[in-house]
């Protein structure tokens, strides 16, 4: 297998990784689960997809901020998305981190499903990117 290849599978992976999140995500809120674990959910759906991209970059890093900040650096600014994903990915991450890591935090079901739907744009447009570049 080529490192091409290896990319290519690598990246399909991620996709996967995201798409099973976003299923979770879908399947939570429809449950009435918590905001907080619907959240998260959707959050890394948009996080893996991300990572799906990086695939192809010379970057890596050990921490989330990172990761965003390459990916409004390198695809938002750089025009390759619309502004409005890297807002949608920043607020997914606000949310998460605010719940995660902050205590007593109530967020709305209505805050998850807003979340779910910008993730699954994400998503899709991450995922119609790259078949459209070659590297699915």
């Amino acid at each position: 297998m080529t490192g091409n290849e290896k990319q290519k599978e690598l990246a399909r992976y991620r996709i996967q990784q995201a798409a099973e999140s976003l299923d979770e995500a879908r399947f939570l809120l429809a449950g009435g689960k918590s905001a907080r674990s619907v959240i998260n959910r959707a959050y890394y759906a948009m996080f893996y997809a991300v990572l799906a991209l990086l695939v192809y970059e010379e970057f890596s890093s050990s921490k989330h901020s990172g990761v965003l900040s390459y990916f409004n650096h390198h695809f938002i600014k750089a025009g390759v998305f619309d502004r409005t994903l890297g807002l949608a990915l920043a607020r997914a991450f606000e949310l998460r981190q605010r719940v995660d890591y902050r205590e007593r935090v109530e967020l709305s079901q209505e805050d998850a499903r807003q979340t779910v739907e910008r993730a699954e744009r994400f998503v899709e447009t991450v995922t119609a990117h790259l078949a459209a570049v070659g590297k699915m």
